[in-house]
């Protein structure tokens, strides 16, 4: 395999693994491992099959969008709007439960409790918000090293510490709450905008972009070695007792790693959300900025002040809103590309069959998910 084929699945794989992947074992904690493993598992292949429904669709067309782009296209124009907002619900969700995470963390890190979350997420939003109105876009880079820096740590100290280990916290099961890790990692597994970043890579050569095919996939899995290892270290050794923000369980080191991951991936995506509305609504710079910092923002103060959620519960509202509805509109795209005889003839590198039956079980399936969530 080429240069381009191993830039595109690190693309892939480094856009999926963010830091919700910090979530993933409190909720594991309540199902049990192995209903979290057969979550993983399942999920990380719907998402694989959605990657290369998306990859098809992105195939198909000629210009380069992002998910909002491709509905209206194909969908019809009054569908930009409502797949954008149903984008813009993971981004806010993801925004809300970093300021939660780094709230906790420092919190944890100066008085050894969660007391001063609400005015350390303030201090991390004034922060982050001044470092983002320039449009930085280093942070974008930085944010894969440092959490590939955590997982290192993490499991180095789970060899370390295998000793203490304790087989018996992976044979807790509690079937009342099996839908708990749902939300979370879906979450964790979501890396669609990567997907058009990876026909860039691959470039306008025919030859190359039939490579795209087995990129996405292995791009696709390697999160699930990754969320796996990283579970089986911290349930082992904490089991039920590990913290809504995983890093925290492990002591003052790795929570300051764990808040990096957290800091870069929430600067990453900053950038990201103000380039969306740059230029897929055509708003001004400060504008953009504005809309992406200051909305997450006052719902962190009602969140907090309230106690309506906290770290994982928001990341699983953002995951099953805004993964399960992007993910019905690109299965919903694709069922169009299928049928339409003008757009059946488009001829892309690589075509992915999946039954009507199988999309609709798949959207109930996400609409379970959303429903869940909620009530």
């Amino acid at each position: 395999m080429n240069k381009k084929f191993w830039t595109a699945v690190s693309t892939l794989s480094g856009t999926v693994i963010g830091a919700g992947f910090l979530g993933i074992p409190y909720v594991v904690s309540k199902s049990g491992f192995y209903i979290g493993l057969a979550w993983m598992i399942l999920l990380s292949v719907i998402l694989m099959m959605i990657n290369l429904v998306f990859g098809q669709i992105v195939l198909s067309s000629k210009n380069v969008h992002q998910i909002a782009g491709y509905a209206s296209k194909y969908l019809g124009r009054r569908s930009k709007k409502p797949v954008f907002l149903a984008v813009l619900v993971g981004f806010y969700a993801a925004f809300v439960a970093y300021l939660i995470g780094e709230g906790e963390s420092f919190s944890f890190l100066f008085f050894g409790n969660a007391d001063f979350r609400l005015l350390f997420g303030i201090a991390f939003f004034v922060l982050a918000s001044f470092l983002t109105y320039g449009g930085i876009k280093r942070f974008k880079k930085i944010e894969p090293f440092v959490v590939i820096s955590v997982l290192f740590v993490v499991i180095a100290l789970g060899i370390i510490h295998i000793n203490n280990i304790s087989v018996s916290n992976y044979s807790y099961l509690s079937l009342n709450e099996f839908y708990v890790p749902f939300g979370v990692i879906l979450f964790a597994f979501l890396g669609f905008a990567a997907i058009p970043e990876m026909k860039r890579i691959f470039g306008n050569k025919e030859k190359d972009k039939r490579d795209m095919k087995k990129a996405i996939i292995i791009g696709s899995f390697i999160p699930l070695f990754v969320y796996v290892l990283f579970t089986l270290v911290v349930l082992g050794l904490y089991g039920k007792d590990v913290a809504e923000v995983a890093t925290i369980s492990f002591g003052p080191i790795v929570t300051v790693l764990g808040m990096f991951a957290m800091f870069s991936a929430y600067l990453a995506m900053n950038l990201e959300l103000q380039d969306s509305f740059k230029f897929d609504l055509y708003f001004h710079k400060k504008k953009a900025w504005f809309w992406t910092n200051f909305i997450p923002f006052i719902l962190f103060l009602v969140v907090v002040i309230f106690d309506l959620a906290g770290f994982s519960r928001v990341l699983g509202i953002g995951g099953a809103v805004s993964g399960g509805l992007v993910a019905i509109v690109l299965l919903a795209i694709h069922e169009r590309i299928s049928k339409d005889e003008k757009l059946s003839k488009l001829n892309p590198e690589f075509k992915i069959r999946v039954p009507l039956f199988i999309k609709i079980i798949l959207a109930l399936l996400f609409i379970a998910g959303i429903l869940f969530e909620f009530f």
